[in-house]
């Protein structure tokens, strides 16, 4: 996946500005920044659900939204995007029916719900119905995954499960873009990609952003990065 220069803006407002960037095959890579910077518009336009304005954005050798995609990528959105009047193991079906699947136990089991395969969505909490989610978007075996803030409300525990298995994913030759705005997840990610205002500040390794800013957590190094930026 690749950017050139990438603008895109909803009536007057301009949203995203000018990003570059290249995301290689099989990486995990944290989409970070506060609340309104630009994390989902950036994920929708990858996905096609958001027109570009300028610039240019290659996503598995094709343009966003392109037919030839549609089976290829999976998308997770904040909210809960699965039908909550239907058990899990219905939401599954009928989404792996749209794209002609046959793995829905697989990827039932694969987010740990088998146990609740047979409950109606809105019978489940908060943290099972967004993995009742991810399920629905696995049933493609896709190879680029894009979750938006996919730990939100998790308890550590489920939070420690979902990173396990999403990085299994990335070994097996999966892209995962993933934002959040809980700074500490970058560690988990091959790279991070730091934005602000719609801008992109870095694109870089945790490791690299931590010895750059000479920090040692990843809130004190994007803060400083911040204040690099409005110095230079």
């Amino acid at each position: 996946m690749a950017a050139d220069r990438l603008c895109v803006s909803r009536g007057k407002k301009q949203i995203l500005r000018d990003l570059r960037f290249e995301i290689p095959t099989g990486s995990v890579v944290g989409l970070l920044g506060p609340s309104g910077c630009g994390k989902t518009t950036l994920m929708r336009t990858i996905v096609g659900v958001q027109r570009i304005g300028s610039g240019d954005l290659t996503v598995l050798g094709d343009r966003p939204g392109s037919s030839a995609l549609r089976s290829r990528i999976g998308y997770v959105t904040q909210a809960v995007s699965v039908y909550r009047d239907l058990t899990v193991r219905q939401n599954v079906a009928y989404f792996a029916a749209l794209v002609g699947a046959h793995n829905g136990e697989e990827a039932i089991t694969s987010v740990g719900l088998q146990p609740y395969a047979d409950q109606r969505v809105d019978q489940l909490s908060g943290g099972q119905a967004g993995r009742a989610s991810l399920a629905c978007a696995l049933v493609g075996n896709p190879e680029l995954l894009v979750l938006d803030e996919p730990t939100v409300g998790l308890d550590p525990l489920t939070r420690e499960d979902l990173w396990t298995y999403l990085r299994s994913l990335a070994d097996r030759g999966v892209t995962l873009l993933i934002s959040s705005h809980v700074m500490d997840e970058a560690a988990r990610c091959d790279s991070v990609m730091l934005m602000r205002e719609g801008r992109l500040l870095q694109h870089i390794t945790p490791d690299e952003l931590l010895k750059q800013t000479g920090q040692d957590s990843m809130d004190d190094a994007f803060l400083a990065l911040i204040r690099q930026e409005e110095a230079a």
